[in-house]
């Protein structure tokens, strides 16, 4: 039997410990925070400047880290106004004080350059010489100033062995100005993220600072789009089979990478520009350890082509889309012939409703129906029948009459009506059935009779009753 002793050196032995409800990695790798502080962070967003916003945001992202993390921060542009050297480390990348991180941010003036290659190449130079991998998180809200190019140095230092992640966010930056901070990123191994305000700057941290250098190397990416234009989505991807905690990546318009253990998932994809575009769902995605996978995720529209017949012909039925919160995402009447419906990419229940029959198969659901961006995709369902009439008969001719017809497995009443002196036909489902007639008028004081018959599909019968 485990004892809490046990269960805790299993953990130890494994490289994890817990704290409250959080799992936690035995000696993380430190991660490094390069901060900008160069004279644009004096712009304003949403009625504060861009350095309250990234001093209360950093300090935020900070405490919700582990206690046994430690963390290291890097500023550049606040010391000398025009000064391409202008580089600090202003704690060690083994402090775990969150405390002193908080002050010397909030010490922090925005001032000059913005030399993103020289930072980036202090700050891996430093891990080259002291052999140590760690996390890079640099934030910025502007271009190199200073003639660098990021990108070659993150490829230099990749090239000479240093062990690191490095993450950029871009705070408030301009599609036109990303070209080389992706650039950058991708070749250390981790994402670009656009973060336009407080409330996504605080999710990027969150992100950036739970994919670390500790964790295995993306092996999936995915991209949305729609209508052949790249678009900003949010991809949640659930395991279907070891039930974890979903796993997310957002695109920001271009190719993004995480890591799935190597399972089935099912996506949740929800685009973030777009009222007109809803979340799809797409199931049955599997991740490998051993090869990267790639998913296009397409918003254009899909179809359904549905077809609904009685005996082979075509009929009249209500049908109805529902999406997978059980809200509609069409209805339509069939009028006796083949519809297309135009719906977003992803999982459909289908309900089918035939009208002018009766019996306990007039109605059918047809669930999980995987609809994919830009295809037409097939469903049809054949209901079946037979003809029954019926006719009460008083003095050798036709009289009015009321017939009930009952299912007789089910005891279920399927169909009633008049025959008005001249006899009723009903359309039924194959089965057994009990049928009641009481006439009227003239014969109303006459006993009703009731008899069974038996339906059989694309047959018709004729019972008449005498009064």
């Amino acid at each position: 039997m485990l004892t809490i002793n046990s269960v805790w050196l299993l953990f130890w032995a494994f490289g994890f410990i817990t704290e409250g409800n959080q799992t936690i990695k035995e000696n993380p790798s430190p991660i490094i925070f390069i901060y900008d502080a160069s004279g644009s962070m004096w712009g304003q967003l949403q009625g504060k400047t861009k350095m309250e916003i990234a001093s209360e945001v950093l300090s935020e992202t900070v405490e919700t880290l582990p206690e046994n993390q430690q963390f290291g921060l890097v500023a550049y542009g606040h010391r000398v106004k025009e000064d391409c050297r202008d580089v600090e480390f202003l704690l060690e990348m083994e402090n775990a004080d969150k405390s002193r991180f908080k002050t010397a941010l909030q010490a922090i003036k925005p001032l000059g350059m913005t030399p993103l290659a020289y930072a980036a190449s202090l700050v891996l130079d430093q891990l080259k010489e002291s052999q140590q991998k760690a996390t890079v998180i640099l934030v910025t809200d502007g271009i190199e100033s200073c003639d660098g190019d990021i990108c070659k140095v993150v490829q230099d230092a990749k090239a000479a062995g240093v062990d690191f992640r490095l993450h950029i966010v871009g705070f408030g930056l301009k599609a036109d100005e990303t070209g080389q901070l992706i650039c950058a990123a991708e070749a250390g191994e981790g994402q670009y993220h656009d973060a336009g305000d407080g409330d996504m700057l605080r999710a990027v941290l969150t992100t950036t600072t739970s994919s670390t250098v500790d964790e295995p190397a993306g092996n999936f990416s995915v991209f949305a789009v729609k209508n052949g234009v790249p678009i900003d989505a949010y991809v949640k991807a659930y395991d279907v089979i070891a039930k974890r905690q979903p796993i997310s990546v957002r695109t920001y318009r271009d190719t993004a990478f995480f890591y799935l253990p190597p399972s089935t998932y099912n996506f949740e994809v929800q685009p973030l520009e777009g009222s007109d575009v809803a979340m799809l769902t797409i199931p049955g995605v599997q991740s490998f350890e051993d090869k990267m996978t790639h998913k296009e995720i397409s918003f254009d529209s899909g179809k359904i082509g549905i077809t609904t017949t009685n005996n082979g012909a075509n009929w009249d039925c209500i049908v109805k889309v529902y999406d997978q919160n059980s809200k509609v995402a069409a209805s339509i009447r069939s009028y006796q012939e083949p519809k297309e419906i135009d719906l977003n990419p992803g999982i459909y229940k289908i309900t089918i409703q035939a009208l002018a029959m009766n019996g306990i198969h007039t109605y059918t659901e047809i669930d999980a129906v995987s609809i994919p961006a830009g295809e037409l995709v097939p469903v049809s369902f054949d209901f079946q029948t037979g003809t029954a009439f019926i006719d009460a008969i008083g003095n050798g001719k036709s009289i009015d009459s009321m017939v009930t017809i009952k299912e007789i497995n089910t005891d279920k009443n399927v169909a009633g009506g008049r025959t008005y002196n001249k006899g009723k036909e009903f359309l039924l489902n194959p089965g057994n059935y009990q049928v009641k007639v009481v006439p009227m008028g003239d014969f109303k004081d006459r006993k009703a009779q009731v008899f069974n018959m038996e339906v059989k599909q694309n047959n018709k019968i004729s019972k008449s009753v005498e009064f």
